[in-house]
């Protein structure tokens, strides 16, 4: 599993020009799922990413985690985080997992992410065509691969 994890201001997604989720003060989550993920993965993502301390504590240090500062999270798909790019111009996505292994792992994540945050988490759809609007703040962008553990 990859993940891009965005520390934002605000951010939201647009389905078809609805809101389905949005958060003030967080994190934007793009999640890249591959064939060879397990639960393992999952586990650990989830405690590595609500233990990130990269929230500023009061003398404006990233000293502190999501859930010391009780921040929201949007958790998205995102497929192309596995684009293969070493040949030709057009990315390949053949180490992305289809859909039926994509997606109970993409819930099983979220559920994980609201087990350890003991809150809910705000998702995009899986499969959708999203807009995903963020403010990053910061920036802070931090890039994980479970597999590089």
């Amino acid at each position: 599993m990859r993940v891009v994890i965005q520390r934002v201001s605000e951010a939201s997604v647009t389905i078809e020009g609805e809101i389905k989720s949005a958060i003030k003060h967080g994190l934007l989550i793009l999640l890249g799922i591959e064939e060879a993920d397990t639960k393992e993965d999952i586990d650990w993502l989830c405690r590595k990413i609500t233990g990130l301390r990269i929230f500023n504590d009061d003398n404006n240090v990233m000293n502190l985690s999501i859930k010391e500062i009780n921040g929201d999270v949007i958790v998205v798909s995102q497929f192309t985080l596995h684009a293969a790019t070493k040949k030709g111009n057009r990315p390949s996505y053949i180490k992305a997992a289809k859909p039926n292994i994509a997606i109970p792992l993409y819930e099983a994540f979220v559920a994980q992410l609201e087990n350890e945050l003991g809150k809910k988490v705000g998702t995009g759809e899986f499969g959708a065509d999203m807009k995903v609007s963020l403010l990053n703040d910061g920036p802070v962008t931090i890039l994980i691969d479970s597999k590089n553990r």
